[in-house]
């Protein structure tokens, strides 16, 4: 027997027949989701979620999924096709603490009246902690050594960088400056970006996240939206492969573990 006629024969409204949804109103979480879309928008459903839970927020991966896709929101990823499988020299040294392993390259762009500048970055390949973006229209090897002096900011410890056969990265004045640094300059294979790895991967957020989302007017507008997007990387863009902690957020857990067990072994 059919639902609609048991009903009605039993003179019983088919509307109270259907258990009534106990959903609860999603509209304060679609509201946050959007606002948080619409401020990172290269960012997917994945990131939104652990901005979420960091706020915190007590929803479920899936649920901010099916939400996402509702507000129309899903992320057109770019997939590009490889032709060949690139080959490693053999796995890096892993750092085991901040200053210690860095990787460096340059990124370009222009401004909205076409002239090109150029973006200097660097990356700690033991905390994704960016030190410098230094941006101008002209870089040479003393450019990049004073950028580099800015970053360490008198400290010591950094013991090697990793970069590309590029004319001021093969400059006297680095080669100067590594030499009074006592820091390694380690080059990758010609035509190996795969080799720099931690740079290349930071270079496409840079890309995707700030310099295809904005149009520069000056170069002095690049600077400042650019120095803008490195403190938002260092301070509030969390990492998976960091147990999504940001930069800073990792570097202050570790050492807060490197004391507690500095005490443990004195005591």
């Amino acid at each position: 027997m059919s639902c609609a006629r048991a009903c009605r024969l039993a003179q019983f409204g088919r509307a109270s027949w259907y258990r009534r949804s106990q959903a609860k109103d999603q509209s304060a979480l679609r509201m946050r989701i959007r606002d948080l879309a619409h401020a990172r928008p290269r960012f997917g459903y994945q990131r939104i979620w652990v901005l979420l839970r960091r706020e915190g927020w007590p929803v479920n991966r899936k649920r901010v999924r099916r939400l996402y896709r509702l507000e129309g929101l899903q992320l057109r990823m770019r997939v590009r096709r490889r032709k060949h499988i690139a080959l490693h020299r053999g796995p890096a040294p892993i750092p085991s603490g901040p200053t210690e392993r860095w990787s460096m390259d340059f990124v370009h762009d222009t401004l909205a009246d076409g002239r090109p500048f150029r973006i200097l970055t660097v990356v700690d390949n033991w905390s994704r902690h960016s030190p410098v973006l230094e941006v101008g229209f002209r870089m040479s090897g003393l450019t990049v050594s004073q950028a580099l002096d800015r970053a360490l900011e008198g400290g010591t410890g950094l013991r090697s960088i990793t970069v590309d056969h590029g004319t001021e990265f093969q400059s006297r004045a680095l080669e100067d400056w590594a030499y009074r640094c006592g820091v390694q300059l380690d080059f990758i294979r010609p035509g190996k970006p795969v080799e720099n790895a931690f740079i290349e991967s930071f270079n496409g957020r840079l890309r995707d996240e700030c310099l295809n989302v904005h149009q520069f007017a000056s170069l002095l507008e690049a600077q400042a939206l650019i120095e803008s997007w490195r403190v938002d990387y260092n301070q509030r863009r969390p990492h998976s492969s960091l147990g999504h902690l940001t930069p800073n957020e990792f570097i202050t857990q570790r050492q807060a573990i490197q004391t507690l067990e500095a005490v443990g072994c004195s005591g």
